[in-house]
């Protein structure tokens, strides 16, 4: 049997975009000779279509886009995701062959953690079934269905199938490939069973899907990898005789079925065979290779900002640059996203900003190849203060004209925005937003926060690696030497508030990601001090979070969907 997995790139909504899409993949499989083709999870409407999936209108819009996408189905098999109504909504796989929807899967396990939220929208499906393919038999499983240990997936290899197909939306993290592999090819041999996991490719608001869609044989060795973070349709010819051979041997998976009261009877739904001749050349095998884990990230964000732009209908973006290394690096890579001729430049300098910083900026942009403007602030500043002058009088300066110079560059940005119809894309990262080192409505002002996962450390590591890929500067090297600060006083540095990021990096992790307790990470051997600090900081920005742009996950708990801590809040550990 030759089986195409087609990786795309959805979009939440557009279900003619997706249908058409859809119908494109089909005949590009058929043209491969292949014989089945599986589509992400949800690839009607697009992943995660969250609240839309409350509106009839909707539901029935994606019926009548399923029953096209059948139509097109002539000399093939398609299993594609798509919500079903049928007295309550399901998380669906329908089967279509012979251009009509032969049956329906509906997804057993509803994952709700993390990003997830399925069982406000889906009911649990319980039915199982089996697809019968010539002399081969084919058990259709969604997403998490696969992640848990034990059934629906030992039901479907107890009940005879041979090949387990897997389709999927699930979202990147950084190492979550891996992660993938471990899993599937755990279940593969636990089951005796070929598996084929599609998964979506694509920026989704927040969510990046990875794609990495792949086959295993029933020893978990890959036969085929898509790559990581493109559009592609992925094929492979299979004979799944050996599994035959391999459960004849296996005594443990009678012994399973022994210790069974009942074994799964799941409805077979009969698709006819597999064309009989072919060329008779075997198709080429891809197997691209796991990525390291900065280009991974470089990968996601590229993504993330091309599709959030692309799919919100913006054509160019705005970043304020000002010659340090988060803009530095958010400038870098939205070039490399978009294009530099998409991306403009803005400096803003204040009376507080070195000669060093401005020369960089501009330095920056020529390198990058951008357009560049500088807009200075002073004047207004000093505007701002003089009508604030009488309500301040008597009052020493302090974080209130810091924070006016971040607000003023904010309203600067927002100003290009809405004039030229440019994207703001703010620049502040994760150890900056984890502690409240940001100021609302200024430097936290935009559409969208690029890196506001990647924490400082790692933005330095990532700037390194775009200069190690491009072979040059393109930061230039003085920004990488240059002490972080935010400018906004006389020789102000970022260690002057916050402890040094080498140490703070660590606990925050430790903290937000992996929700350790003050005793644990003391225990863990972080310095007290930095841990009283830090919980302080963090618990005391969430106001600010709720506030800010979204932005890429990298993390496997970023800010936002992830991470849901109360704004009013008196806990403290």
């Amino acid at each position: 049997m030759r089986l195409a997995l087609a990786q795309l790139n959805h979009e939440v909504g557009d279900l003619d975009g997706n249908r058409d899409c859809i119908v494109e993949y089909i005949d590009r499989a058929r043209g491969a000779g292949a014989d089945l083709v599986l589509f992400p999870e949800l690839a009607v409407t697009g992943y995660p279509p969250e609240d839309l999936l409350l509106r009839p209108g909707f539901v029935r819009a994606a019926e009548r886009s399923l029953a096209e996408i059948a139509r097109a189905t002539r000399g093939i098999v398609a299993l594609v995701g798509t919500p079903h109504l049928d007295r309550d909504l399901y998380n669906a796989c329908a089967v279509c062959a012979d251009r009509e929807v032969k049956a329906i899967y509906r997804k057993h396990f509803l994952p709700n953690y993390g990003v997830f939220d399925e069982d406000r929208y889906f009911a649990r499906g319980r039915d199982l079934i089996l697809l019968r393919y010539g002399e081969t038999l084919i058990g259709p499983t969604i997403c998490e269905d696969l992640w848990q240990p034990g059934p629906p997936a030992t039901d479907l290899a107890l009940a005879g199938a041979h090949l387990i197909t897997n389709v999927s939306a699930s979202p990147f993290h950084v190492g979550k490939e891996r992660e993938r592999h471990e899993m599937l090819a755990t279940r593969a041999r636990d089951n005796a069973c070929y598996v084929a996991f599609c998964n979506a490719v694509g920026g989704q608001d927040e969510l990046v899907f990875d794609g990495h869609s792949v086959v295993l044989d029933d020893e978990g060795r890959v036969l085929a990898r898509a790559p990581g973070f493109e559009e592609t349709l992925l094929v492979v010819d299979l004979d799944v005789t050996t599994v035959i051979g391999r459960r004849l041997r296996d005594v443990r998976r009678r012994a399973l079925a022994r210790d069974r009261d009942h074994l799964p009877q799941p409805d077979v739904v009969p698709l006819g065979a597999p064309r009989p001749s072919r060329d008779g050349e075997p198709v080429e095998v891809t197997v691209a290779p796991l990525l390291d884990e900065l280009e991974q990230m470089r990968r996601a964000l590229e993504l993330g900002l091309a599709d959030y732009v692309r799919k919100n209908g913006f054509g160019e973006i705005v970043i304020g640059v000002s010659g340090g290394i988060d803009s530095a690096l958010t400038a870098a890579l939205a070039v490399e996203s978009l294009g530099p001729e998409r991306v403009h430049c803005v400096s803003m300098p204040s009376r507080y900003s070195s000669a060093e910083t401005k020369r960089d900026a501009r330095r920056l942009a020529e390198s990058l190849g951008t357009s560049f403007v500088e807009l200075p602030i002073d004047s207004i500043v000093q505007s701002y203060e003089a009508v604030l002058a009488e309500s301040f009088a008597g009052r020493e300066r302090d974080l209130t004209e810091e924070n006016l110079q971040a607000r003023i560059r904010g309203v600067l940005l927002m100003a290009l925005s809405n004039k030229f119809g440019w994207l703001v894309v703010a620049t502040g990262n994760k150890s900056e937003l984890s502690v409240g080192y940001s100021t609302l409505y200024g430097d936290m002002a935009g559409g969208f926060a690029l890196v506001k996962d990647v924490y400082k450390t790692d933005v330095y590591r990532l700037a390194r690696h775009l200069n190690e890929r491009a072979g040059r500067e393109l930061i230039p090297q003085s920004i990488l030497d240059r002490a972080p600060s935010a400018e906004l006083r006389p020789e102000q540095r970022d260690e002057d508030s916050l402890p040094p990021y080498a140490k703070l990096d660590g606990v925050l992790e430790a903290y937000v990601e992996l929700d350790r307790s003050r005793e644990d990470l003391v225990s863990d051997g972080f310095d007290p001090a930095v841990v009283e600090r830090a919980i302080e900081m963090i618990d005391r920005a969430e106001y600010k979070r709720r506030q800010a742009p979204p932005g890429v996950k990298l993390r496997p708990k970023a800010f936002g969907r992830d991470r849901r801590t109360p704004i009013t809040n008196r806990w403290r550990g």
